[in-house]
């Protein structure tokens, strides 16, 4: 792996219940970039993305980030350079938007070191930079599907960290919820300069939005590259089993994905 990644994995095994779901898998994470990591379902996606965050331990192998194993770091160490938001979560009834922003911090918070004024810039730059100031003293449950995960993604900005990890982000939201969140997402990724990886399952989406795409099968890394090298018909009939067209989308200048 080059030595100008961050958070990679390296030749990474994982099994649940003996049955592997990660088989000798090596992947980086590009600096900078927004990546994307895609395949069918059961083929490792959250688990890879579960281990890069070090919440799933390796069988074998390593994820190495800043160039030492992430499983030999500190736990709150890893948590100011990294922040994962895990596909399913959830939050005490009443929680406002901001208070589940601040839960960010924690990371920070010790004995000797309680809320600074540094913790409360940094969650409202997290509360601005999701649009979310203006729902700040909103409890979630009050909120649209759409609101809720921005605020959830505050939530991961607050620690502000370099790399951003999302498992699924776009789940049960609806189509235009789905756009604009990853629209948010591409803004932070651009304007910010933070690494994200994240895990989609729509290929035409993942072709929009993400600089670097990681296409999984059967536990290992079937290819990887840039949307217009990697979303064509010979991947899609090779790791998805289905026959399509590949044509340039006239709006994003994107791969698009039409199912024969």
């Amino acid at each position: 792996m080059p030595a100008t990644a961050r958070l990679y994995a390296e030749a990474l095994s994982v099994a649940y219940a003996r049955a592997p779901v990660l088989d000798h898998l090596s992947a980086e994470i590009p600096d900078g970039a927004l990546t994307v990591i895609a395949g069918l379902n059961g083929c490792g996606k959250s688990t890879l993305l579960r281990s890069l965050a070090r919440l799933q331990a390796a069988g074998s192998g390593q994820v190495v980030l800043d160039g030492k194993a992430i499983h030999r770091q500190r736990s709150r160490a890893v948590a100011r350079k990294l922040a994962i938001l895990p596909q399913s979560h959830a939050a005490p009834e009443g929680l406002t938007v901001r208070d589940l922003a601040a839960r960010g911090r924690t990371p920070y918070q010790s004995a000797l070191r309680q809320w600074s004024n540094q913790d409360a810039a940094a969650v409202e730059q997290a509360l601005e930079l999701t649009g979310m100031i203006s729902w700040a003293g909103r409890p979630l449950e009050s909120l649209s599907g759409g609101q809720r995960q921005r605020a959830w993604i505050a939530m991961a900005l607050a620690p502000d960290t370099e790399i951003l990890l999302l498992d699924e982000p776009t789940t049960y939201l609806e189509l235009p919820h789905q756009i604009e969140l990853l629209k948010l997402v591409q803004k932070l990724n651009r304007e910010t300069g933070r690494t994200v990886a994240m895990v989609l399952h729509d290929i035409n989406l993942a072709a929009r939005f993400a600089s670097h795409v990681i296409v999984l099968k059967d536990g290992r890394v079937f290819c990887q590259g840039r949307p217009s090298e990697i979303v064509t018909e010979a991947v899609m009939q090779s790791v998805f089993g289905l026959a399509c067209r590949v044509i340039a989308d006239p709006v994003h200048d994107a791969p698009h994905v039409i199912p024969l």
